[in-house]
């Protein structure tokens, strides 16, 4: 149960899809003066070094963010993954759309120029563009991650605008909805490692949107070999349209998910090659965002002929 952490896996390219509709989403949201709160019911520890044993372990960034960096600034990828990788666009400097553009500016925010050595998690890309009516509710039951998460936010200084819990966040998520503003944003991606994550998943949303019909609910999921995976976005559409609201699904894939062989002649497994965002009660906004920004990201980050995205919407009536 408490096997995963998103220290192996940050700033890959599901990092850059997820934070990219988050910060997205976000823009929007904040634009209206009432106070807004946000929930992130799987925080994970906040801040991660990509340069630390993890992410190095991994080396899952140079699929993702740095993959990124180094194509804008004209580079080969760099990394030990990146080096044999083959983007399916052109690499070389080029005007990015505006959602990506902003996402790259949050994450190089973090870091000295030039240097990609600190990843912001969810929970530090939500506080840099809180204000100050805003409040943020984090949940992580790692313990380990737990202690880091609850290190890591008391360097803010934020005060009573962030709480950090070491509970279950599908369950911790009931008692703040409906929130006293009535506006909240909830963000819910678990680790699916086991399979119970994805019928908790709908069974959250559907009560939260019994609860609070009108929040923003944004779900993260892998795309994997594996028959939960693919059927999540169905279910989560099917309680959007039963519900009566509007709905938006953007997922990115950057290569063939079939298994390889090494030089060796031993299997390799591809690792995650695809990932989606589902989005309940979207901002009018996001669609038209995606729409320039997914065409890049599978242009920068593809890594073969299979490389696409997907972006669908619909009303709920």
């Amino acid at each position: 149960m408490f096997s995963y952490r998103h220290a192996f896996h940050a700033g890959n390219h599901a990092d850059v899809l997820k934070h990219t509709v988050l910060m997205a989403i976000l823009q929007h949201l904040v634009q209206k003066d009432t106070a807004l709160l946000v929930v992130d019911t799987h925080a994970g520890a906040g801040l991660y070094r990509l340069d630390g044993d993890y992410a190095q372990t991994s080396g899952e960034a140079d699929e993702g963010l740095l993959r990124l960096t180094a194509q804008q600034q004209g580079a080969a990828p760099a990394g030990k993954r990146a080096a044999s990788a083959t983007a399916v666009g052109k690499p070389g400097p080029v005007e990015r759309a505006a959602a990506l553009k902003a996402y790259l500016e949050m994450v190089a925010s973090f870091n000295a120029k030039g240097r990609q050595r600190v990843y912001p998690g969810s929970p530090f890309i939500i506080h840099q563009l809180l204000r100050e009516q805003d409040r943020l509710k984090l949940f992580e039951l790692h313990p380990t991650d737990a202690r880091t998460l609850l290190a890591n936010i008391g360097q803010l200084n934020a005060g009573r605008q962030i709480e950090v819990f070491d509970q279950d966040g599908f369950e911790g998520l009931k008692k703040f909805l409906p929130p006293p503003s009535r506006r909240a944003l909830v963000l819910c991606d678990p680790s699916y490692e086991i399979k119970s994550d994805y019928p908790r998943v709908v069974a959250m949303v559907s009560e939260a949107l019994q609860r609070f019909a009108t929040g923003t609910y944004m779900i993260w999921y892998p795309l994997i070999p594996r028959p939960e995976s693919h059927d999540l976005p169905r279910k989560l559409k099917n309680l959007a349209i039963k519900a009566g609201k509007s709905w938006l699904n953007a997922s990115l894939n950057v290569k063939s998910n079939k298994l390889g062989k090494d030089a060796a002649g031993e299997v390799v497994r591809p690792g995650l090659s695809a990932s989606g965002i589902f989005v309940i009660n979207p901002p009018h906004t996001l669609k038209a965002l995606l729409k320039d920004a997914l065409p890049q990201m599978v242009e920068l980050l593809g890594q073969d002929q299979h490389a696409s995205f997907v972006l669908e919407s619909g009303s709920g009536s």
